[in-house]
């Protein structure tokens, strides 16, 4: 029998038995850090992971050589997430002061629907403002798109612009996070509002699109 033939008897193959458990093991250590990001809890003992993820202490090791290696897996998987809900809700939408609308909205709204991602993104705070892959990437080519085409009138520095929006955004998570008694729709409905005039929506317009109708799973 042909080494080939063996592993996949053996259930090692990718996406056999044995592929199946090291990718369930996989994810359970990065929900296990996602927990502990959202608590605050990162100066833990990986012993403290590993019982957090119900799963053996060596195990660790076969994915990860250090915990600030999952730490930084974790965030990475979490904005990978919330930028696939933020594909799926603009998806066939060109115009980019609706697209930008929906990403302060929505992402606003994180602390009242997800709360544990809310605070992931809050436990990163001004680091988030610099990534290149996730929604702050997003943002940056939506807002750039909006300025080529005479959407959005041209700052005088759109990587400025971009920082204050993104930063006002981190502001509302935090106060509706401080605030458990606020409105998150409204908080992040106005900031939406507030960002396009900026950028040079006619007020009444902007007002409008902050103000669409969202899906159910945003819309309170």
């Amino acid at each position: 029998m042909s080494p080939e033939a063996n592993t996949a008897k053996s259930g090692s193959a990718p996406g056999g038995r044995m592929g199946r458990q090291r990718a369930r093991t996989r994810a359970a250590l990065v929900s296990a850090a996602q927990t502990l990001l959202a608590q605050r809890r990162i100066n833990v003992a990986i012993r403290e992971i590993t019982e957090t993820a119900n799963v053996g202490f060596g195990s660790f090791f076969n994915h990860f050589t250090s915990k600030e290696e999952l730490f930084d897996e974790a965030v990475h998987v979490t904005l990978a997430q919330h930028s696939r809900v933020l594909d799926v809700l603009t998806r066939g939408i060109d115009d980019p002061a609706r697209v930008l609308a929906l990403g302060i909205r929505t992402t606003g709204r994180l602390q009242r629907q997800q709360p544990e991602m809310a605070r992931i993104f809050l436990h990163q705070g001004t680091r988030l403002l610099l990534d290149t892959t996730g929604p702050t990437a997003r943002a940056r080519a939506n807002l750039a798109l909006g300025v080529e085409s005479g959407r959005f009138a041209a700052p005088a520095d759109i990587e400025f612009a971009l920082m204050a929006i993104l930063g006002a955004l981190l502001g509302v998570v935090q106060f509706l996070d401080a605030h458990p008694e606020a409105d998150a729709s409204a908080s992040a409905d106005q900031l939406a509002e507030g960002v396009l005039v900026s950028l040079g929506v006619e007020s009444s317009e902007a007002r409008r699109i902050a103000r669409e109708p969202l899906p159910p799973a945003f819309d309170g």
